[in-house]
């Protein structure tokens, strides 16, 4: 009964509390502020509102000049292609460069490539012969030729194991070309 009367309560309390704000919301601006440099600040706003904004005029600098365009496009195509056969030719050199940063990251990149793929497929193979391990046979004569002979488990660890195999090579190798990059005075930031 107590806990009723509280809520009844507590709801009137914010029913009077929600009029009390609305019939103060419903009172114009200018009677809440008697202010005078506020109401020259509404009237200043007003104003700058409906002013007409003036349009934009065009002139020659909005526009490219004559004088950068090329008089034919034949030429125009054969410079391009010019300095795009030389921005592949600079990349290039920077790839092959053993001194340059471009061709550090692209080694580590392509080793690290390798290096998740073999993990990913390592993944694959030991689910694969988790599976096979716990596989129930229904015909027993499968059953039994599974229990002696084992083919199938005993091909899929020996997968297990060459690529568990590799993926230590290419960790190697990882390190190994951090060596040779430190070595050769780059920066190890490249090798990230």
């Amino acid at each position: 009964m107590r806990r009723d009367s509280l809520l009844r309560m507590t709801a009137l309390l914010a029913l009077a509390g929600f009029a009390g704000l609305a019939t103060q919301a419903q009172q114009s601006p200018d009677a809440q502020s008697s202010d005078p440099v506020a109401d020259a600040a509404r009237k200043a706003r007003a104003e700058k509102q409906a002013a007409a904004k003036p349009k934009k005029v065009y002139t020659d600098d909005d526009f490219a000049s004559k004088k950068n365009v090329p008089a034919t496009p034949a030429a125009s195509t054969a410079g391009d292609q010019a300095s795009a056969t030389d921005a592949t030719a600079a990349t290039d050199a920077a790839l092959n460069d053993p001194k340059s940063e471009a061709y550090w990251r692209k080694r580590f990149r392509t080793v690290r490539e390798k290096l998740d793929n073999s993990e990913k497929e390592l993944d694959v193979l030991q689910r694969e012969l988790n599976k096979d391990q716990v596989q129930y046979y229904s015909d027993p004569q499968k059953a039994l030729m599974q229990q002696y002979d084992r083919k199938d488990i005993n091909d899929k660890t020996a997968k297990v194991d060459a690529k568990k195999k590799e993926i230590e090579d290419l960790k190697k190798q990882l390190s190994d070309m951090e060596d040779e990059l430190r070595k050769a005075g780059g920066d190890p930031g490249w090798a990230r």
